[in-house]
This record gives C-alpha cells, structure tokens and sequence, in this order.
C-alpha cells in the first residue's frame, strides 16, 4: 500500500502506469505518511509537483530558495531565490524516509526546479520552467543565461541509493519564454517535456521550428536514452496549432503512447477527431495522442470533452495507462455528481470534470464523463488526475469541506480551499466512486490534491511577473 503526506496529495502520478498511489481495498485506504522537506521554508511550495514508483516518491518545491547545486548540497543558503528543488523519499516496510535532495547543476535565481517531476524506476526527470540558459538539445553550455524563462528539464538517475544528474536537457529550439519543462513525463527509456509557449506555427510532428508566427501556441519534445546517453526522437505540434493554445501544458507517456494537453485551444467540437478549425469555444480545451512505430511518431487522436464549453480548459491535466486516458478540466461547471450526470446545466462555475477515454485498436471512445460526489462551484475537481490499470484519482484543490481521513463529511465547506481527492474503480466498463479522501490536517488554501493548479492558462493570463 502507498498513500503520501496530505499536504503532498498523492494525486498526480507522471509517467509511467506501474504503481498505484492507494490500494483498490477500500478497507485498506489510510494515510501512511506525512512528509515534509528537510528544510521547510516559508513560501517554498513543497508539494507543488508529486511523483511516485514502487516505494520511491518524488516531491518538487519549485520556490525553495538554496544556492546548491547537484545532489545533497547545502540546504540552508537561501541565496538564489526560487532556484527550486525536489526531494526524493523511499519506503522500508513502512517508514518513509528521505534518500536525496536535488538541485539542477546550474541552480540560478527564479529557474523552478521541480514545477514539473516525473519518476520512472531510478530515473527522475525534473522541469525548471524559467531556467534561462539558450542552449539546444542535451548537455549543453548550462552558463550563458541568455534566453529569459526558455526552461529545462534535468534527469537523475539512482544506482543504489546514490543519485546523480545524468543529463542536462533543452529544446531543440530553444527561446525566451518558452517555459520548456513546463510538464514532463517519463517511461522507461522514453520521456516527453512540454513548452506551453512555444511559438512555431508548424502542425504535426518535426515540423519547422524556427518561425515564431503563433505565440504561445505549444509544443511538446520525445527525448530517447540509449545506454546512458539522451537524444531527441521528436519534435510534437497540434495538427491545428494556434495562437494562445498552450499545447504541452500538460504530458503523459505510457510505453509507445504520448499525449499532450493543450488548455486553450478553443473548437467547439466535441469527442474524437472532430472539427478542429471552428474556434468558437474560446479555451475549452483539448488533448493530443501520439503513437510510436519504431522511431517514427505520428497524431493517433484529437480528443476533446462530450460538452466542451469556453474557459473549461479541458487538458489542464492528463493521465495515461496503456489504453485509458484520463483528461481533467477543472473550470466545467455542470452541477452533476457522480459518473455520466446531465453535462450542460452549468449551474456550479469552475466545479471541475473529469473525463476518460478508451482505445480500441487505433480507435478512442469516451468511457466516462466523471464529477465529485459534492460537486460544487470552485473546486476545481479535475486539477489533477491519475489512471492505474482500473483505478483512478481525481483531485480538487478548491474543495472547502473540514472533514479528515477517508469518507469523511463532505458537506460541512468550513475550511476554504482545503481541497479533496477522490478514488474511483472500474468494474468493466462502469466507473463508481470508492473514496473521498482527505488530509489528516486540512486547512484553509492547503489545495489538497493540486496536482499543480497553474497548470491552466487562466492562471498564467497575466504573467508580468515572470515576463512576457
């Protein structure tokens, strides 16, 4: 069994599907664990970003503020300002217990480190969003701070119980304000990162890179790892790329299956492969999968929710386990409850859905359209979400109810945005909620089950603060 920190929620699992954060057993479900950084800081966001395989979990705190750099350095320097960090924690019997505190090899002031995490095995790969260096592809000149807010990603790799940093990774166009690393996933030998401001007007995959025409529209980078050495496989667009869709704001891989959430892109079609060019749903929201043969990638899916609607940002975030997806759009606002309630009353703004998907040979269906048993407006279920085999959790930062530990009161809205999860199982092909699931310490704005709530692109509308 596998159940982490309230305040962690173990709700967003990327990349590979081969665990499971809390058993099936409803009887079994209780908190295990309560963890907290090594060196709890105000502001530091721990939390912020979870990951999880087999008795290691991953936890990212993108404002922690040391000036270290690689693994296990000086913790208490707060010289570099949201330089940020991840820690890493393993499990013995029942006891949990920190093994290691990462910094990127070039921690530097405001770069992120850990907005994004992703485990898979011995291997973590963490995003740094505003990481400014303008170097390309893997390993390159880390130094240069030239590119403002064009991002990396950083992997670590465990042998025994010893990390260390095994590549440095970049765009292979790299940009200002490009935010790569925004998201990332890993599998295996196979990992996706995603630039949700990234500006090529190009469609499909490696196309050209280098126009700049279609600002903040998206794009999402395959990076393969022979041996100990990491190359880029593919470079990934919307096949109806478009100004402000903020394609690779959300990313999963499973074996030879990416998909990638785009939070703004804005057609009104609905389910599978439909209409992609209308634009009149401005935000709804939709998500990409892309297959593998051999090395070559191609678009399998353009999927999009059975009631897209404006501002839903269907896409915000994305789970994948081998044939089922599972993509969350927490700014839904029907009022149902429960598994495939009337879609279109709209009557609880911002209450969040949850919506899953099902491949057939090369052909995906909506299985289930998914609400909180407490749906109400600003809970943003949906935030964050998970898929193991026949076993999903859904998280809703906004939920307000004060109640404790598992199926609890959920109708008391005493302790404002103290957020809740909820663990749903598949029985064929029918979903049913098993669990509500809260922290053993909720309080106001703790946002249990955030997942990473800035992943929508209503959260970063503005960013002055980060550049534009």
């Amino acid at each position: 069994m596998l159940t982490i920190s309230p305040r962690v929620a173990a709700t967003l699992l990327t990349g590979c599907c081969t665990l499971l954060l809390v058993p099936p057993v409803l009887g079994d479900i209780e908190q295990r664990a309560y963890l907290k950084a090594s060196n709890t800081d105000t502001g530091d966001v721990f939390g912020s970003s979870v990951a999880v395989s087999g008795n290691t979990a991953v936890v990212g705190a993108y404002q922690e503020s040391s000036g270290a750099t690689g693994v296990n350095g000086d913790e208490a320097d707060n010289s570099t300002l949201y330089a940020g960090a991840v820690y890493v924690f393993v499990r013995n019997g029942t006891t949990w217990q920190q093994q290691a505190y990462l910094k990127a090899s070039n921690a530097g002031w405001r770069d992120r480190l850990g907005y994004s995490v992703g485990i898979s095995g011995d291997t973590v790969v963490v995003g740094a969003y505003t990481e400014e260096s303008a170097a390309t592809g893997v390993n390159g000149d880390e130094s240069d701070d030239s590119a403002p807010y064009a991002g990396a990603a950083y992997v670590f790799v465990r042998d025994g119980t010893t990390w260390h940093q095994e590549a440095y990774l970049k765009a292979s166009n790299t940009d200002a304000s490009d935010r790569f690393g925004y998201s990332v996933a890993v599998c295996g030998d196979t990992m996706v990162v995603g630039a949700r401001r990234e500006k090529s007007s190009s469609t499909g995959v490696n196309g050209f890179e280098g126009d700049n025409s279609a600002h903040n529209a998206g794009a999402a980078y395959v990076f393969t790892r022979n041996g100990t050495t990491w190359s880029q496989e593919a470079y990934l667009k919307a096949s109806n790329t478009d100004w402000w869709d903020y394609f690779g704001c959300s990313v999963a891989v499973s074996g030879d299956t990416v998909v990638v959430g785009a939070t703004g892109e804005s057609s009104a079609a609905s389910g599978v492969n439909g209409n992609q060019g209308d634009n009149h749903r401005s935000r709804a929201g939709a998500a990409y999968v892309f297959v593998r043969s051999g090395t070559t990638w191609s678009q399998q899916a353009y999927v999009k929710a059975s009631n897209p609607d404006s501002q839903d940002e269907f896409g915000t975030s994305v789970a994948l386990c081998t044939d089922t997806l599972v993509v969350g759009a927490p700014f839904e606002s029907s009022g149902a409850t429960g598994v495939d309630g009337a879609q279109n009353d709209n009557s609880a703004a911002d209450a969040g859905a949850a919506y899953v998907f099902v491949r057939s040979g090369t052909s995906w269906d909506q299985e289930a359209y998914v609400k909180a048993s407490n749906t109400e407006a600003e809970d943003y279920f949906g935030a964050a979400t998970t898929i193991f085999s026949d076993t999903m959790i859904v998280g809703a930062w906004g939920e307000d109810s004060g109640a404790t530990g598992v199926n609890g009161d959920q109708r008391d809205n005493s302790v404002l945005y103290a957020g809740a999860t909820y663990l749903y199982a598949r029985d064929g092909t029918n979903w049913s909620q098993e669990a509500y699931l809260k922290a053993s310490n909720p309080d106001i704005g703790d946002g249990f089950g955030t997942g990473n709530r800035s992943h929508s692109a209503r959260a970063f509308q503005d960013e002055s603060s980060e550049g534009a």
